[in-house]
């Protein structure tokens, strides 16, 4: 089915295809240059750090609902063995471990190369250069190789004057005006945006089926609100990013679409933001350092990451 002219309409305006050449594959993760992360570092007074991470745990947020995206699995691979040395000699006993899981199942960031349409990836590269052998031959998250910055918390419950947003809340341009006002500073160009809607509270609670479903989340409108500030990250605090069930019945997941493949925009999802909002607000401050690398797992379209905070 052919996406529909508001979509086109709005991809034309955020287009960065060919901004940083024809070969790149970072997107606005270029926006994140040395003088940035020299501003970013000086945001940090009191060392004082946040994890922002869910834990990996066979319990996660996955129900299955996402095909093939499972929560962490672990097994033991050897416990207190001796492998080198001789038998009884003193040998250093190790335990190793493995895990399998879907890489996008937790705390993580989407590659550039997770949506696509129309038959093509960022910077026009065709779709197809993703495959069952390789992965994704471009616009994989191993090329994301350091992302550190400003992050500045855009928290939109807070703003909101509630706890968590309801379900069918799309997030606008507006309320993220709201929360840079609460914030107290203006994002800039290579900042890591976090924005707050307090739906991970639900899966905190025990029901990851109303976490997922119905789920407040970014609306088509705000892929402009981000690319007129140069911003050169986005992550929340929800499963599906951006508002689920969707805006319209004919366009599905168009915020993806809008900031991976249009803008080069990585995305994050899964974020626990409820520390950092209330260390946010004693502190009075919704800027810091933010240390957000992914795991670089080549061809991968997305991977788990552990971010911190650093206030």
């Amino acid at each position: 089915m052919p996406l529909p002219a508001e979509f086109h309409a709005i991809a034309k305006r955020v287009n960065n295809w060919g901004r940083w050449g024809a070969d790149d594959e970072i997107g606005t993760l270029n926006l994140i240059t040395d003088a940035v992360v020299r501003e970013a570092a000086a945001t940090v007074r009191t060392g004082r750090r946040i994890p922002l991470a869910l834990p990996l745990q066979q319990d996660g947020v996955q129900t299955g609902a996402i095909p093939g995206r499972v929560n962490p699995v672990h097994a033991m691979v050897q416990i207190n063995q001796e492998l080198f040395g001789p038998p009884g000699g003193g040998t250093v006993a190790t335990s190793d471990d493995v895990v399998t899981l879907g890489l996008q199942c937790a705390t993580h960031w989407d590659a550039l190369a997770h949506a696509s349409h129309s038959g093509k990836l960022y910077n026009g590269r065709p779709a197809a250069t993703i495959t069952a052998h390789a992965g994704a031959e471009f616009t994989g998250i191993d090329k994301a190789r350091h992302v550190v910055s400003r992050g500045v918390l855009l928290d939109v419950a807070r703003a909101r004057g509630v706890d968590r947003l309801d379900g069918g809340h799309a997030v606008t341009p507006e309320d993220l005006d709201a929360a840079e006002e609460l914030a107290g500073t203006r994002v800039r160009a290579g900042d890591i945006v976090l924005v707050r809607t307090g739906q991970i509270q639900v899966y905190l609670a025990g029901d990851k089926h109303a976490y997922m479903y119905p789920s407040p989340g970014l609306s088509i409108r705000t892929p402009e609100w981000f690319h007129a500030r140069d911003v050169a990250a986005v992550a929340n605090d929800t499963l599906t990013f951006e508002i689920f069930p969707p805006e319209s019945n004919d366009l599905w997941m168009p915020v993806h679409a809008l900031d991976l493949v249009e803008m080069g925009m990585p995305q994050g999802q899964n974020w626990n933001l409820e520390k950092l909002s209330t260390a946010c607000g004693q502190e009075g401050r919704y800027a810091f350092l933010l240390s957000a690398t992914p795991e670089p797992f080549t061809g991968a379209t997305g991977s788990p990451v552990a971010p911190v905070a650093i206030l």
